[in-house]
């Protein structure tokens, strides 16, 4: 494993001289995993930029071997506590935890079916929280939900603000909670984005009629179709062809986010879309070679 330390600084100069930043608007993170490969490392460094802090990478260990995992000790500064508390929320979805030996603030939800102010929203990544100086697993995990914690267990676990109750203990803030983020696959191929069933580098016209051609046998067998759909569909102004499919008895279930309930519900409303009108100029509506977006 290599080794560098104070390597590398990024946005403005981070001296406290020249910047006038003050040591309590600095925070220590670190970094473990495949953060070189995975572009974990990448990822933190340019959310810290973006969001008008500064870094100094204070020490990084690159992994040599592809089981290696690789390490960064990163400092980052901003100019006063709140914008540096809201580049910690975004970076620690990275993975980057603060050094500070600190645990996880726990509160109770004051009413139920809420969370209690400043709740630390989950992702669906791996997640770890720091009770009593121990690190714990989070369980169920889930994305969009609150940690709860019970002390008589002393287990964590996602639970969605619907499901959460008066009284329950839950995660505020961002310290004490650690992500792992996924790694990249132990393998892969070359021009490995070809290898999948749908690909845009590949002709449209070959996955559709296949499409095609599997749900019409599926109906001929008497077996059901889900449709997992996106505001793609509203996009392209393929809403009246989705309708036939379910009219004709090819597709019998329909599984979507809120984007989609969203535009669809904008479009029936007042016949607009997000992008709907700008293909339409284009031409590109309901044409399956167009972009899709």
């Amino acid at each position: 494993m290599t080794q560098f330390i104070g390597l590398v600084q990024g946005g403005n100069t981070v001296s406290d001289a020249n910047t006038g930043v003050k040591s309590g608007n600095m925070q220590d993170v670190e970094i473990r995993g495949h953060i070189i490969d995975s572009l974990i490392l990448p990822k933190v460094l340019d959310a810290i930029t973006a969001r008008g802090g500064t870094f100094r990478i204070k020490k990084i260990s690159i992994g040599q071997k592809r089981s290696d995992p690789s390490y960064a000790l990163v400092e980052v500064s901003a100019p006063d506590p709140t914008q540096l508390a809201e580049i910690l929320r975004n970076i620690s979805d990275h993975g980057a935890t603060p050094v500070d030996d600190a645990d996880c603030d726990l509160q109770p939800a004051d009413v139920s079916g809420a969370f209690p102010d400043g709740f630390y929203s989950s992702t669906n990544q791996r997640t770890e929280i720091r009770v009593r100086g121990r690190w714990l697993p989070v369980n169920d995990q889930e994305m969009d939900c609150g940690i709860a914690f019970d002390p008589a267990k002393v287990e964590a676990y996602c639970v969605p603000m619907t499901d959460a109750e008066k009284g329950q203990l839950f995660v505020v803030g961002h310290a004490g909670v650690r992500v792992f983020p996924v790694d990249r696959p132990d393998e892969r191929q070359s021009f490995e984005f070809m290898n999948s069933a749908v690909s845009s580098e590949k002709p449209k016209g070959v996955a559709i009629r296949q499409i095609a051609q599997d749900l019409y046998r599926a109906r001929q067998e008497n077996r059901r179709t889900l449709l997992v759909g996106g505001p793609a569909i509203v996009h392209t102004g393929s809403i009246d062809h989705v309708c036939q499919l379910i009219r004709k008895g090819f597709v019998h279930k329909l599984f979507a986010g809120n984007a989609l309930a969203t535009h669809d519900i904008e479009h029936a409303l007042y016949g607009t879309s997000l992008v709907l009108c700008h293909l339409s100029i284009l031409g590109l509506v309901a044409k399956h070679d167009s972009a899709m977006i």
